[in-house]
Order: structure tokens, then sequence, then C-alpha cells
């Protein structure tokens, strides 16, 4: 038998060429570690290329392949091609919890010895966290060598169909129908998609936009080369992850932290990546016993979305949430501002676009706000229109202005000044606007209630055409609410700045009270 298998085969989709890559990185690792095969099988790797040879019994050959590519570790998946049982064991707990989160997320796909609780790294002088996960005596891809050959040992001629596991969202359509509805694929293609989990990357999510509908992301590289994307699959980045690196706030944020390892590397000639699909698998109501692919979208990163990308990553970091009162045990809370922006980024949209709309109730825009510092930071060094800036600035002197006032007359009445009402007043004013009309209404009273704007009454002609224009206010509405959850300055209480740096206080956990904490 020789199986002659190669990236350009018009059969193939991403998934296939990413499990041609696990096969490549599975059968390199084989050669490394100078493990001998059965003496009639033998290969030969090039960088878009894997060619198999062997004699007699197909099975035999494809059990032992399976045999020696898709071990347990004291209950961990391990994968030869990623060489599992040298990582670190957090490190394994990601790959292991990932592939059960997408590939193997139904119970009949693996056999279960139960569950364990290990303490894992978040980092460099983080503390560990608790995380629970299953273990396993055995998974479907140990086994499947027989679901590819016929009683004489050989492999079967024509097309099988292809389970959920072993292509995630291939399902049957209709149960009434399976013959007619499934998925099929030639034994080989079959063979070559079980590689895939060992290319692929995974990621928990926690999305403040999709809530369960996005529970994991898989990440399924665009692979040029084999050779060269081997190398980025064990780089140390990917391949010595913490577990705080395991969790994206969404689909474009999960792709554009697998692309942008290092922003000094040009990865498409680097590394032969120059895009990825990220496909998100979560809970929908027709369907609660298992995750349902729910969303599919290729992510593609130029330079000037690389640097916005990692100007967001740092100034909008995942926080650690500690044991609280309502709270038992630590878990990781992923920027909610960072997902708004990462949807927008892989979309080529300015990097605001659609806040007004996405960010459209008092829950939303609380989280936003709490990211206040970060999204501050952002404005300031993200790569956009200067006006842009400008007209942001010009809104934060006006906000400052209006909370001044606010302060002096509460402090002529002896009160303490209320500056969330004001705050609910100006959201709840944008949200109102419909139409250029009454966006311009409210802007022209925003800023006369203000007073004198020195940004404004010195960029007064920039700054008219974002409040005049017929066609900008759905894009002036967008950064007004943006300097609106920026705002840092005088007019906020000292209590609700310690609130967002002090991520154990009660407010920040009522904030994020609603996600789904079960992945964690």
């Amino acid at each position: 038998m020789k199986l002659e298998l190669d990236l350009g085969n018009p059969s193939f989709t991403s998934l296939h060429r990413a499990g041609l890559a696990g096969l490549w990185m599975t059968l390199k690792q084989l050669e490394t570690e100078t493990i001998s095969p059965p003496q009639s099988l033998n290969w030969q790797l090039s960088n878009r290329r894997v060619i198999l040879n062997w004699q007699g019994s197909d099975l035999k050959i494809l059990e032992w392949l399976s045999k020696e590519s898709f071990q347990t570790n004291d209950g961990l998946i391990s994968l030869r091609g990623l060489d599992s049982k040298t990582m670190r064991r957090d490190a394994q707990v990601i790959v292991h919890k990932g592939i059960l989160g997408t590939f193997l997320q139904h119970y009949r796909t693996r056999k279960s010895i139960g569950t364990k609780t290990e303490s894992l790294s978040l980092g460099e002088e983080e503390k560990e966290i608790q995380v629970s996960y299953e273990a396993l005596e055995s998974y479907a891809h140990q086994t499947f060598a027989s679901k590819l050959c016929d009683k004489n040992e050989q492999l079967l001629k024509k097309p099988i169909s292809v389970a959920g596991w072993l292509n995630p969202g291939a399902v049957v359509r209709h149960v009434a129908f399976s013959s007619d509805t499934s998925f099929e694929e030639l034994p080989e293609n079959a063979f070559v998609l079980l590689f895939a989990p060992v290319a692929c990357y995974y990621y928990i999510l926690r999305s403040g936009l999709r809530d369960k509908r996005a529970q994991y992301a898989l990440v399924i590289p665009e692979i040029t080369d084999l050779e060269k994307y081997a190398r980025y699959r064990q780089h140390q980045h990917l391949r010595h992850a913490t577990y705080k690196d395991f969790h994206a706030s969404g689909l474009g944020d999960a792709g554009l932290r697998f692309l942008t390892l290092e922003t000094t590397v040009n990865i498409t000639q680097t590394f032969g990546i120059p895009r990825c699909q990220v496909l998100t698998l979560g809970t929908v109501a027709w369907s609660t016993n298992q995750k349902t692919r729910t969303d599919i979208y290729p992510v593609e990163a130029s330079d000037n979305i690389c640097h916005n990308y990692q100007v967001c990553k740092n100034c909008l970091p995942d926080k650690l949430i500690k044991p609280h009162r309502s709270i038992n045990s630590s878990f990781v809370v992923t920027s909610f501002a960072r997902e708004l922006i990462a949807e927008n980024l892989i979309r080529n949209r300015p990097w605001y676009s659609g806040i007004s709309e996405k960010v459209n109730s008092n829950e939303l825009f609380k989280k936003l706000y709490y990211e206040r510092g970060g999204l501050y930071q952002v404005i300031q060094t993200v790569q956009s229109d200067e006006r842009e800036k400008l007209f942001v600035k010009a809104c934060h002197e006006a906000i400052k202005f209006t909370y001044g006032q606010i302060s002096e007359q509460a402090k002529k009445r002896g009160e303490v000044p209320n500056f969330d009402r004001e705050t609910v007043r100006i959201r709840t004013g944008l949200g109102r606007c419909k139409n250029s009309d009454t966006f311009r209404e409210f802007m022209t009273d925003f800023w006369s209630r203000a007073g004198k704007i020195p940004t404004l009454q010195e960029h007064w002609e920039e700054l008219m055409e974002f409040v005049m224009g017929e066609n900008n206010w759905k894009k002036s509405r967008d950064l007004a609410l943006l300097a609106l959850a920026s705002y840092k300055g005088k007019g906020i209480s000292d209590e609700d700045d310690a609130d967002e740096d002090n991520l154990d206080g009660e407010n920040m956990i009522d904030v994020f009270n609603s996600l789904d904490h079960s992945n964690f």
C-alpha cells in the first residue's frame, strides 16, 4: 500500500490540511525518538507532502500508528506529535481540556475514569488555580483504524460516514435520513482528519456577546508548509502556555491571539501561516446535551491589525478573580472590551465600530466601564485617525466639566454628588439617537451644557464633521459612547477607581456574575 497525501489535494479542507500537518509532526517525532516501525512501514516527509509505504495488512499498520500517535498519560490525552509527555503538566491539561471541549466533547467518544483536580500555573509571579478535568482511560482516536478497513484487513475503497468527533460540526442533519444527510469521506481522507487535534489549537471562551453559544474555540490554521508549521506549533508560547493563556474573550480574540505570538516575526514568511479559521462550539436551545458548532470565521492578521491587537491585549489583559464571599474558587475573567475590539479587527472595521449597538444595556456598559483605564490607554496608543482621538478627547473634557458642575452643585447643597445618574443619562441619550438629526441634537446639547471645551474650540472645523455629517453619525455615536466608557478623571470616586484594580471587590464580581464558570 502506498498513500500519497499532499497539501494541494483539491478535496482537502483547512481541517484536512491541519490533519496532514499533525500526521507530519507525529511521524517526525517518531523519527526523533528513534521508534522502530513495523519492518514493512516507511515514510517520506517534505514541506508539502507525506508518503506512506507498507506491505501486508493495512489494519495492523494503521493500528500501530494509532497506538503510537494517540496515548494517555495519567488520565490525560498524550499526543506523540506534540511530544506531550515532555510538556509541563499545566500545558498537558490545556491540550486535554481543549480536545475534550471540541473534538471529543460527546461522552461516547471517550472512556472516563473520573474527575481530577489539579493546581495549574497562571504565569510568572501569579498564584496557581485549581482546575478540574475528566480523566480518560481511552478515546476514539485510539481505535479508529478498524473503521477504515474491511474484514480482510485492507483499507476500504468506498467513502465512510464521518462523525462529529472527527470533524467538529459535521453532524447528521436529519436523524430520519441519516444515510442521505451524514458527512462522508474517503478512508484515506478520514485517516488524515484523525491527526487534526495535533495541529489545531484550543481556547476556553468567556464571551460577553455570545454567552453559552460560544464556550470553546477551535483554531484551525491555514497551512502552506508542513515543516514550517510544525515549528510554529511547537513554539514555546503554544507548547508551554499557562492556564491563563488558554482563555479568550471571543472568536476574534482567539484567532488573533493564535496568530500574534511574536510581533517582530512575519508569520506568513517565517511559518507559512497566512490565516486561520476559528470555529466556536457552545450550547444551543435545541441541543443542550452536547456542544454544537455555533460560528466559524476566517481570521487574517495584517501588520496594522497585529499592532492594534497587541495594544489591545497589553492594555486589556485577562484578570484573576480570587475567592470571595459568593464564589468558592478562583477563575479567569476575560476582557469584554478586547472581545469587542478583536471582533472588529478581524472584519477590517474601525476598532470601536458598533459599540453603541452591542453595548445596549446597563449591565454590558458596566462590564465595559470597569475596563475604563485600559480603554483609555488603547485610545491613546492604537493606530487610528487622529481626528477620532480629538473627538474622544473633546467628549472627555465635556464629561469632566459636566461632572464638575454636578460636584459643585452638590457641595452647595451639602450632598454627595451623583455622577452615576449623569452617566446613565448620557448613555441612554446616546441610545435614543436613531438618525443623524437626533444625534446632532444630543451632541449640541451635551457640549453646550458642559460649557467651554478647549479641544472643541481649537479644532472646531475638524470636529464639526463628526456631528454635522449625515453619513458619520453612527461612527460618531460609537466614539461618544467609547469616551463615556473610558473616562477616568475628576468626578469618579476613589472607591470606583479602587474597584477597577482590585478584582476581589464585590462590585467586580457582580458585573461578571452572569458568566458561566463551569469550564474554569
